[in-house]
């Protein structure tokens, strides 16, 4: 009875060691869940934010505009008489020079009148003659008995009126002549027929070019001078100070990939449009071999010198609020600043700031809107590839990473135009 005793008292002990064992641990890994969950609560109560720093300005500012491509002369050619197209001889594409015949109007109801207008002028200058023939007769008569003065002036008087009526007449005919001039649609200029709308037996309307069924009138030809080529682009106002006669730009098409045009200055408009607050500016390109076309779509390229001296920062770094733009300083004790700043130029992503910080602030670079002065938050490395160079760090980088100071600069000393150095 005693074996059988001591191996239940040895059982019952080892029951309650492992018993003892399995509280200490449940107690063990409840207190280290505790103490990780208030761990992960502290921690998770201090946003976390990513740090930059202001940065130099760029020493050249780059600019990409759209631009409407136009003709240096385009003449959209209308009728100047009323008639039916007897026949046209230049088809669309084909290259013209001044004086070239396009088309030829048959206007027999001009005819009839021209012809008229000629016959008026030979009875007017009919009638003129026969009036100095009689002027003279009773001039030789004067101081006669035979007439009386006021006849002899009356005489003179009908001669001089004889001879207005042909002058009337002449100018009749002069008229008439000219309308015939534009039976025959001539060229205005050196260049290429880019339209034609009128065709054989279409009735043409004088000063309102072809008429359509529905009575509308167009054009009969358009003409475009394309030796050189007009280019319309709209400048922000923000980028109005590059304008200058001695600006100059490139130009892609998108007909042409990886092909580049050169173009100059030359003329502005000197007001901003009050809706999209751009001024229009006009550059011009030569274009000798005619590749480029009127009416198309093109990609300018500006470069501007930048001022380095003046910092920039993202747009995402500024705070919009009642008080003014805004950014949020950290200190060494990861304490909130709110400072007020004043921009400058805003350069695509990023804004000069002139006023309100240093090179050596530290910035949150993208705060939330909730974030108030005074706040701690907890400051975490940057994301490779968004706000950290994605290539290996130079050497001069790697020999300050043993400092406090982790920030990833750029691989050359130059400053980005597109951002700034960032923590």
């Amino acid at each position: 009875m005693s074996g059988r005793q001591s191996r239940g008292r040895l059982a019952l002990i080892i029951v309650l060691i492992v018993a003892l064992v399995l509280a200490a641990w449940g107690i063990f890994q409840r207190h280290r869940h505790f103490v990780q969950l208030a761990s992960d609560t502290a921690e998770a109560s201090y946003p976390k934010v990513q740090l930059i720093s202001p940065s130099p300005g760029p020493t050249h500012r780059t600019l990409d505009l759209p631009a409407n491509i136009s003709a240096w002369y385009l003449a959209p050619i209308y009728a100047q008489v009323s008639g039916y197209v007897k026949m046209w001889y230049k088809d669309i594409g084909a290259q013209v020079h001044a004086g070239d015949l396009l088309a030829e109007i048959d206007t027999p109801g001009l005819d009839a009148q021209f012809a008229a207008a000629k016959a008026n002028l030979d009875v007017a200058l009919a009638r003129y003659k026969l009036a100095q023939i009689t002027a003279r007769r009773w001039k030789a008569l004067q101081g006669t008995q035979a007439v009386s003065q006021q006849e002899v002036d009356v005489q003179a008087a009908n001669a001089e009126a004889q001879q207005a009526q042909v002058e009337a007449a002449r100018h009749d005919m002069e008229r008439f002549a000219a309308l015939e001039g534009f039976k025959k649609i001539v060229a205005p200029f050196d260049g290429v027929v880019t339209a034609r709308l009128a065709d054989v037996g279409d009735y043409v309307n004088a000063g309102g070019g072809d008429v359509s069924s529905r009575g509308s009138a167009t054009e009969l030809f358009s003409v475009a001078d394309v030796h050189a080529m007009r280019v319309f682009v709209p400048v922000p106002q923000d980028y109005a100070d590059i304008i200058t006669p001695k600006l100059t730009a490139t130009l892609r098409v998108p007909q042409f990939q990886g092909r580049e045009f050169q173009a100059r200055f030359l003329a502005t408009a000197a007001a901003f449009n009050q809706n999209t607050r751009t001024v229009n500016t006009e550059l011009m390109v030569d274009n000798p071999r005619g590749e480029l076309w009127p009416d198309s779509y093109a990609t300018v390229h500006f470069e501007a010198p930048g001022d380095p001296d003046i910092l920039i920062l993202p747009v995402s770094a500024l705070i919009f609020r009642a008080d003014g733009l805004q950014v949020a300083m950290v200190d060494g004790s990861n304490r909130v600043h709110l400072v007020t700043v004043r921009i400058g130029t805003i350069l695509g992503k990023n804004v000069q700031i002139l006023a309100g910080v240093k090179p050596t602030d530290r910035l949150i670079s993208s705060p939330s809107a909730g974030l108030l002065d005074g706040d701690e938050v907890r400051v975490v490395p940057g994301t490779r590839g968004y706000n950290i160079p994605s290539g290996p760090a130079p050497e001069k980088a790697a020999d300050k990473e043993s400092h406090d100071d982790v920030r990833a600069m750029p691989k050359d000393d130059s400053p980005s135009p597109e951002a700034g150095a960032r923590q």
